[in-house]
């Protein structure tokens, strides 16, 4: 898919980071990180790029019918990161064979590539673990990511229409998760306000939100949940700008939320603003957030 494994790295040759800190627990007596941690590294930013892929990854193996089962791991070190650096580690897909891939990983120092290396997936049954050709789903995701296609799509449409999957995503999140109580979540607003729900590209609804008005020419977003797998990647942000582009449409001049608290920084990110002090809504910290459109 672009330069091979065998040439030390350039950060343009990836599209996915993974951003990691070291920690004093991962030096050695040489004072700088120990060569096995660089697996580890490898490893997590491995999961983000499930997530940037938008999979959550347990459940698109059972979706699939497999798991994927590494195979070979190699390394290259060239340089030494220390305590307290900031690291990004670069993954890559280089190679989608009949039933095995191949990732290419790279830590950098800013321009520097200290360490990379490439890992062998397999694909197997989760069972026996005898290889399985890689589902040309998957397959596909990996080839249109590393060529800049969108991972995830948002719908915006009625009740009737996206509720069913907007209402699982809702359950999961703030009934069965957030522990809020079922005759809080569900209100006769849903039935007339317009819904969002971003889905994966296997068709998995991944996150959710709704608009409706809250005064003439104010807009109000609210009910936005994101499965937990898929927090920190790109969807939540996809379906409030979806949100957003639909308030504009019908002529709102200005849209306003209710932020939990730990959500503030998504929606400062955003171009929100707080407004107001921090006030409580179904047992949770909220603040109210601004933004004009």
């Amino acid at each position: 898919m672009s330069a091979t494994s065998t040439s030390t790295p350039r950060r343009r040759d990836f599209r996915f980071f993974e951003r990691l800190r070291v920690r004093w627990a991962e030096i050695d007596a040489q004072h700088i990180v120990f060569n096995g941690h660089y697996l580890t590294y490898f490893d997590t930013a491995v999961g983000g790029y499930w997530r940037a892929l938008a999979l959550p990854y347990s459940a698109t193996m059972i979706e699939l019918g497999g798991d994927l089962f590494v195979r070979k791991a190699t390394l290259e070190y060239l340089d030494s990161a220390r305590f307290e650096e900031l690291l990004d580690v670069g993954v890559r897909c280089e190679r989608v064979g009949n039933s095995s891939m191949s990732l290419h990983c790279a830590v950098f120092r800013g321009e520097d590539c200290l360490v990379h290396g490439e890992l062998v997936y397999v694909f197997a049954d989760a069972a026996s673990r005898t290889p399985k050709p890689v589902p040309q789903g998957l397959r596909e995701l990996l080839t249109g990511f590393e060529k800049g296609e969108a991972m995830a799509r948002v719908r915006v449409g009625a009740w009737a229409e996206l509720g069913a999957e907007a209402q699982r995503i809702r359950q999961a999140v703030f009934v069965d998760e957030q522990k809020i109580p079922a005759e809080m979540e569900w209100d006769s607003a849903d039935t007339s306000c317009l819904h969002a729900v971003a889905y994966n590209r296997l068709g998995r609804p991944l996150a959710t939100g709704r608009l409706l008005e809250h005064v003439p020419g104010v807009a109000k977003i609210g009910r936005m949940a994101v499965i937990a797998a898929l927090r920190g990647s790109r969807v939540g942000r996809e379906v409030l700008e979806a949100l957003m582009q639909a308030g504009r449409e019908r002529g709102y001049r200005e849209v306003l939320l209710h932020a939990q608290l730990s959500a503030e920084g998504f929606y400062t990110r955003a171009g929100f603003q707080r407004r107001g002090p921090v006030f409580d809504e179904a047992g949770i910290a909220h603040v109210e957030m601004v933004r004009a459109l």
